[in-house]
């Protein structure tokens, strides 16, 4: 009975002592976590209304801590994922925030709708980088401002125009973002064919120093003295939902596209082939294509959420897929500015 009960003793202070040390181990990684979540506050300067707020964005912040190392640590996709600035938001909030371009009717007016003038182009270089031939400038930010539109056509005119000028100017998001009117809501809301048509009849677009970016709605200030850097002719649309089109288009200038970027919150580097859906919330530019080691094709894609997103602010998309909407309907949407 005795021997009984010493047993009894020992097996109920290995489980206190299991039980204990699961419990500080909690614990720990519990303040560790904290203490990553305070060093990542103030890497981006984000601040919080109330000790309730803080609380709810850091179990959020764990949360997806907790995903992107298990995703990475698991090692069978070849695209890694990292601790961003949207590092605190559910992705239902991510993709809320997110300009959602089917809000309003589309139907924008365009200015050569038949036109594709890349369809008899037969000589494709292998691979293309347009940032290599100097016609992409540095990656910028949209901050807290739907204004991805007006990026995604800013760099398309800014590739352009160093294409058939040699002179790469940052051109100006802001004066999109104030002046165009239309369907287009700015900060809100907003679409890329509505900012090539205002380039096109309003004798060109300032450059970013002249007007710059302030992430929010202003009143329009467009000068005759600060006009007119780069002009365009009008655009063009790209086939829809075809990849191989697009691949003539990016061959001879940085394109515009629409795509679905929900899934693309904590991607940092690789080629992306995740899940998304072909629904557009987002305006990218697509800047070149290439072919890994391996043999994989992708896309090239400069993006407008600074350059601690992603690739240094790019993402490499998988090219050439069975949807002929392209990933994420890469392909369903693009337009280039003519000159």
């Amino acid at each position: 009975m005795r021997s009984f009960s010493q047993n009894h003793y020992l097996i109920l202070f290995l489980i206190l002592t299991v039980w204990t040390f699961h419990v500080m181990s909690r614990r720990l990684s519990e303040v560790c976590t904290s203490e990553r979540h305070e060093k990542w506050m103030a890497q981006y300067g984000k601040l919080y209304t109330d000790a309730a707020e803080k609380e709810k964005r850091f179990q959020i912040f764990k949360n997806n801590v907790q995903f992107i190392e298990s995703f990475n640590a698991a090692g069978d996709k070849p695209f890694n994922l990292s601790i961003n600035q949207f590092a605190d938001l559910h992705n239902e909030e991510f993709k809320a925030s997110l300009i959602n371009v089917q809000k309003k009717e589309s139907g924008v007016e365009t200015a050569t709708e038949t036109s594709f003038r890349y369809e008899s182009i037969t000589k494709i270089p292998v691979t293309m980088d347009w940032r290599k031939r100097g016609a992409v400038t540095p990656i910028k930010d949209q901050g807290n401002c739907g204004s991805c539109w007006a990026f995604s056509t800013v760099a398309a005119i800014e590739g352009i125009h160093q294409i058939t000028t040699g002179k790469l100017v940052s051109l100006s998001e802001q004066e999109l973002v104030d002046c165009v009117k239309g369907k287009s809501e700015g900060c809100n809301f907003g679409y890329k064919e509505e900012a090539f048509e205002f380039v096109a009849k309003n004798g060109g677009l300032a450059s970013e120093i002249s007007y710059p970016y302030k992430a929010n709605n202003k009143t329009c200030m467009v000068k005759k003295e600060t006009q007119g850097v780069a002009q365009i002719k009008g655009y063009e649309n790209v086939p829809s939902n075809s990849e191989k089109a697009l691949l003539k288009a990016v061959a001879n200038q940085p394109v515009s596209v629409y795509i679905d970027a929900g899934a693309l919150q904590f991607y940092s580097s690789g080629i992306f082939t995740g899940k998304c859906g072909t629904a557009p919330n987002h305006a990218v530019t697509v800047i070149g294509y290439g072919k890994a080691r391996g043999g994989a094709k992708y896309w090239l894609v400069k993006n407008s959420w600074g350059t601690k997103w992603g690739e240094k602010g790019y993402i490499k998309m998988k090219r050439d897929i069975r949807a002929k909407e392209g990933l994420c309907g890469i392909a369903t949407n693009a337009s280039y500015p003519t000159v």
